[in-house]
């Protein structure tokens, strides 16, 4: 950089990528999830059971009342409690 006289444009702080960086956090955390699984198969057994349980259980609390949004989750609980001895 110094020898093309582009030195001054460089930009060598400690968090100068951390923006770009930051952008692919969801992408990996996806993909990290994905290598423990050896087959499609199994991945996609266990993504389906878990979207089943997952949707069961997020009830979207900032479009809820707080009343409301305890109402929702202590009915699903007792749902998933009677599931479970079931």
């Amino acid at each position: 950089m110094r020898d093309i006289g582009n030195q001054s444009r460089q930009n060598t702080e400690q968090y100068a990528n951390n923006r770009a960086e930051s952008s692919h956090r969801p992408f990996r955390r996806r993909e990290r999830g994905m290598t423990r699984f050896r087959k499609t198969s199994t991945l996609q057994k266990f993504t389906s059971t878990h979207a089943v349980v997952y949707n069961h259980f997020n009830h979207q609390r900032h479009l809820e009342s707080r009343t409301r949004f305890k109402a929702m989750s202590d009915a699903s609980l007792i749902e998933w409690r009677g599931l479970i001895v079931a």
